[in-house]
């Protein structure tokens, strides 16, 4: 089983290798190369930082976008987003302007709204509460870090954070988590271990 996971630039590559080695990955690819992940047979794409710049670094890296459509929405590729790649599966994100995303879930990544009971950034470990049964997701805790949220379509999990927000949204061969599996502990091995074996 080969597995791509996308270098545009946009941190946290090497802590979610390590994860994924350690969940049983072997034949693991870090790479910027478009032809590395036209031929995977599974793709991750993580993040950390602004939406729109991680948009903008995907979208520079040439040819990325086209293998990303080919491989995943018309191949049937298995996907994991991970935190910010998460974000960057739906239309748009309000982080810094509007910026388009990929759009391959009907939504829009917003602010998360601060108050008493809820401080911004959303920073540490919180439930996952599954809402819709999916064979990758469990319910457990898991650690977050982000400031902005997605809203909209194929949300199958959340959390609670003053507010119910999006923990995880998913369509067909294609899964996003907001949390880091790679600082989840057992939580996150074990998601990442269901994903290497995943056939959606």
């Amino acid at each position: 089983m080969s597995l791509a996971m996308i270098d545009y630039g946009a941190g946290n590559l090497h802590s979610v290798e390590n994860a994924l080695r350690a969940a049983g990955c072997g034949n693991l690819s870090v790479t910027a190369d478009p032809e590395v992940v036209a031929r995977a047979e599974r793709i991750v794409l993580p993040g950390v930082g602004a939406f729109g710049a991680c948009a903008a670094a995907l979208r520079g890296v040439p040819g990325m976008i086209e293998a990303m459509e080919r491989r995943v929405r018309q191949e049937g590729a298995p996907f994991l987003g991970v935190c910010v790649g998460m974000q960057l599966m739906a239309d748009t994100g309000d982080e810094m302007g509007t910026h388009a995303g990929l759009g391959w879930m009907p939504g829009r990544v917003r602010r998360l709204e601060p108050s008493d009971a809820a401080k911004v950034p959303h920073m540490g470990w919180n439930d996952v509460i599954p809402n819709v049964p999916h064979v990758l997701i469990e319910p457990g805790e898991a650690y977050f870090l982000h400031s902005y949220a997605f809203e909209g379509q194929n949300v199958v999990a959340t959390t609670h954070h003053g507010a119910s927000i999006t923990a995880v949204i998913a369509r067909e061969n294609m899964v996003g988590v907001q949390f880091h599996p790679e600082k989840s502990q057992r939580y996150g091995l074990a998601l990442l271990e269901r994903f290497i074996s995943w056939k959606p």
